[in-house]
Order: C-alpha cells, then sequence, then structure tokens
C-alpha cells in the first residue's frame, strides 16, 4: 500500500518549524550583538568611573568640575602597549584638556592685566615664542638622578621662572591603578597639566593643592622655597604671623602664596623653566612640543641605574625595606616583582632614551640627553651646553652659583641639597654598596647602561676601585 499524502495542516506545521528555527537564527544574531554593546558599555563606565574619582575631588570649587587622574611615580605603560592605543586614550581625555585650558576663567577673580581680555594674557607667551625669544625648558629626569641639582642651573638666572616639581600635588591628590589604560591616561594628565604651568596659568594647580586654596592665597604649595621666583618681589607678599607655612622660603619670610601675583611673575619673565619626574614616556610630549604657542626644549637627565638604587634606599628607606631585608638576612633570591619593578623602570628610562636620539621630525633639536655625572665632572662646561641648547644666554650669576656651588669643602647631610663638591659625590655608591645589589642592577638594566656608556663591575674589587672608571666618554648627546 503507499504512504498517506501529507495533509495541508502537516505541510503548515512544517512551515512553521522552518519559521521558528529562521527566527531564532535573526534572534540569536541580536543577542550576540546586544552582549558585545553591553561588554563595550561596561568598558566605558569602568572608564567613566576613574574619571569621576577626580571630579568629586574638584567639586570642592563652585561653579566648576574637572577630570583628571594620576598614577605613582613608577608610572609606566603595559609591555605590549601601541602608539595606536595611547591615540585612542588621547581622544578620551581630550575634553579633559579643553577644561585644563580654561580653568583660569572659571576660578574666579582673574588678574588685572586679564580682566580686559583673557585671551590677550593667554596668547601673550605665544606671541613672545613666535619671536623667537621665550623658551619654554623641560628638564625630565627621575628621583635621585640629581635633578635638584641640575634644576637649580635654570633656577638661579633671574630671567627665568622657574617651577620645582609642581606635578607633585596631582600624584598626591588622586590614585588608583599603575598599569593599563589607568596608568596612560594619568600620563595625559601630567602632560596636560604640564603645558598650562608652561602658559603660566598657575590656577591649573589649585584644585590639586590640599587643603584648597581660598582666594588664590595658599601655604602648601610643594617647595616653593626652591623656586626664587615665587620667593621674590611682588610674589613675596609681607609675612602673616600666626600662618603656618609647610614649604616656605629658604632666604626671607613672606606671606601666603598668592596665585594670581605668581601666575603674573611668570608671564614677565624671558623664559619658563620646570622640572618633573613624575613624567616618563617621550612620545607624550609631542602636542607640547607642536603647540605654536610654546617654544618647548626638553632636557632628559639620566643616571647609573646602581647610584640611583643606592641613594633611594637611603632617601626612600620605607619603600625599600624589602631590598634592605634581602641585603642583611644573606636571602638567595630577592622578590621578583621587586625586580621587575627596577626592570621596567630602566626599560621606561632607555625607550624615551632612544626615541629622543633618533629625533624624529616632531622633536628634531628639541631634545637633549644628559648624564648626571658628565654634570658633576664639569658642572660649568655642561651648563654652557644646556643653555646654548635652550637658546637661552647663561649669565655670570649662574655661573658664580656653580662655582660656589660645586667645590663645597664637605657635602651636606641633607639628601636633598644642592651644595656638593660635584666631582667627588657622584662616585661615592661605590664604596658602599654591596656587589650582590650591583650584580642586579646590572642584571635588570643592562640595555640602558649601555645605552648611556655605563661599564659593568665584574667582581667586587672592581667595583669600588678608584683607577678603574665605570664611565665611558661621551660627547654631547644632541644634534642642532
Amino acid at each position: 500500500m503507499a504512504p498517506p499524502l501529507p495533509t495541508e495542516k502537516g505541510l503548515a506545521l512544517s512551515q512553521d518549524f522552518r519559521d521558528l528555527v529562521h527566527s531564532l537564527k535573526i534572534r540569536g544574531r541580536y543577542v550576540l550583538f546586544l552582549a558585545f554593546v553591553v561588554i563595550v558599555f561596561i568598558f566605558i563606565e569602568k572608564e567613566n568611573k576613574i574619571i569621576s574619582r577626580v571630579s568629586d575631588k574638584l567639586k570642592q570649587i563652585p561653579h566648576f568640575v574637572a577630570d583628571a587622574n594620576s598614577t605613582d611615580p613608577a608610572l609606566l605603560l603595559l609591555e605590549n602597549a601601541s602608539l595606536l592605543s595611547l591615540s585612542e586614550l588621547d581622544s578620551t581625555f581630550s575634553h579633559l584638556r579643553s577644561r585644563l585650558h580654561n580653568l583660569s576663567l572659571q576660578l574666579g577673580v582673574e588678574p588685572a592685566m586679564e580682566t580686559q581680555g583673557q585671551e590677550a594674557g593667554a596668547e601673550k607667551p605665544s606671541q613672545q615664542a613666535g619671536a623667537g625669544t621665550r623658551r619654554h625648558v623641560l628638564l625630565m629626569a627621575t628621583t635621585r638622578t640629581g635633578s635638584s641639582f641640575v634644576g637649580e642651573f635654570f633656577n638661579q638666572q633671574g630671567n627665568i621662572f622657574y617651577l620645582f616639581e609642581p606635578l607633585w600635588h596631582i600624584e598626591r591628590t588622586v590614585f588608583f591603578q599603575q598599569r593599563g589604560a589607568s596608568a596612560a591616561g594619568s600620563a595625559l594628565v601630567y602632560r596636560d597639566v604640564l603645558k598650562q604651568l608652561l602658559l603660566c596659568d598657575l590656577y591649573v594647580l589649585e584644585p590639586f593643592i590640599s587643603p584648597p586654596p581660598e582666594d588664590h592665597l595658599t601655604q602648601f604649595l610643594f617647595r616653593r622655597g626652591s623656586s626664587r621666583s615665587l620667593c621674590e618681589d611682588p610674589v613675596c607678599t609681607p609675612f602673616v604671623k600666626k600662618v603656618f607655612e609647610k614649604y616656605h622660603c629658604r632666604n626671607r619670610r613672606c606671606g601666603p602664596l598668592n596665585v594670581t601675583l605668581a601666575g603674573e611673575a611668570c608671564r614677565s619673565k624671558d623664559h619658563v623653566a620646570l622640572k618633573a619626574v613624575r613624567i616618563r614616556q617621550l612620545e607624550f610630549l609631542q602636542p607640547l612640543v607642536e603647540d605654536p604657542r610654546l617654544d618647548l626644549r626638553i632636557i632628559q637627565l639620566v643616571r647609573d641605574p646602581r647610584a640611583v638604587l643606592a641613594s633611594r634606599i637611603v632617601a626612600f628607606a620605607g619603600k625599600y625595606e624589602n631590598w634592605k631585608k634581602w641585603l642583611s638576612e644573606g636571602q638567595d633570591q630577592l622578590s621578583e616583582d621587586e625586580v621587575q619593578r627596577l626592570r621596567g623602570n630602566c626599560e621606561s628610562i632607555r625607550l624615551s632614551a632612544e626615541l629622543g636620539l633618533r629625533q624624529p621630525a616632531w622633536l628634531r633639536g628639541r631634545y637633549m640627553l644628559v648624564r648626571y655625572e658628565d654634570v658633576a665632572l664639569r658642572p660649568l662646561q655642561k651648563a654652557r651646553e644646556m643653555y646654548s641648547f635652550a637658546g637661552i644666554p647663561l649669565t655670570p650669576q649662574v655661573e658664580d652659583w656653580i662655582q660656589k656651588n660645586t667645590q663645597a669643602t664637605r657635602d651636606s647631610s641633607d639628601v636633598y641639597s644642592t651644595q656638593k663638591n660635584s666631582s667627588e659625590q657622584f662616585e661615592k655608591w661605590r664604596f658602599s654598596m654591596p656587589f650582590k645589589l650591583a650584580q642586579v642592577v646590572q642584571a635588570a638594566c643592562g640595555p640602558t647602561m649601555r645605552l648611556f656608556g655605563y661599564k659593568l663591575a665584574r667582581d667586587a674589587a672592581s667595583l669600588t676601585n678608584r683607577s678603574i672608571s665605570l664611565l665611558e666618554e661621551r660627547g654631547t648627546f644632541w644634534v642642532t
């Protein structure tokens, strides 16, 4: 018997089943798409939380909200970070740059010269730079490389407005992860604050000073006394009794710092110089180099990594307890995390220096690499080279300071002192550093040491033998 023919109802059910399957496929695609969108929004929300942390801090100032973030001095990118990812982060934080640019307009009373037109005040550095007279100098270094000493070369010249580590306030105000997008975002914030400072907009620091300034007056600007320009007339206002200033001027008694007067003093000087140990990636500075309002010169100061570590163990003893414990207890292995951190610091410095020495088009003639050891051995010669590179005439005032402060009969016990017998000071670490500590540094920082011309010590005897130089002779690390 022949099989029964399908009924119309059966055909309809079969068609409905196919339609159902087709519908489920389409819905499945939408579900995958929606899942992707949700993941993207989660990532964006995570970054927004980073920004909101700083917004909460800045809400202390009436009618003003700005976004910022920061990180530890050991700021490092992920090992495989690319310039493409950095440009994407740059666009993510583009709104921050515009807010920082207009910060001085939003903080209240402005200097008298600016009440006639804010833009005119902001453009003064631009006009001078365009005329080829105003220079902006960034001394880019890391901690314990002699940057305070070298920074004095610019601080002692009367026509230069010099700031000592203003980015310290940003680092102390906000904290979060040291790596990845957060670390790169921090570098962008450092850069944008730095730009405003070079343009003499000192109001940009106010949201980061704790406690916040009142009517643009503060007693808490970090190391005010290390900037002559902040302790001279008219910035040095009459002393106020019973007002404690944490970082007071060294040679005279002044009232609380008036940020408005400081900004006016900055604009009145011929040049601006700034020291920073919190800028690590040279590539982040490209927008500043290309900014038509700035005529930027970057001096990267480096030092033998063995000397840097020896100095940090003394100056920052609390942060190096693991190192001291390893040395004192005779353990075979040092924590791998400590070694990786040391290696990462060295690599960060080396990569920036390699970029600078390649002299890409945007950096050509604007980068100079200086070894602290060369400055210590020939301070006046290196000062002349740095001033020549910056395009600023060196005055007898600076030369006299160098002569008096590099030939001290005895070194100060202050780890931050700038008075030294510099030709003897730079090698003192060799006679106190255990050889096994030197070996760790040489293994972790070998490529960096080779680039800068620091020789490896083969054994303990060669480390402490003064007749064996650990410094290769190098010429000037810049090309006009």
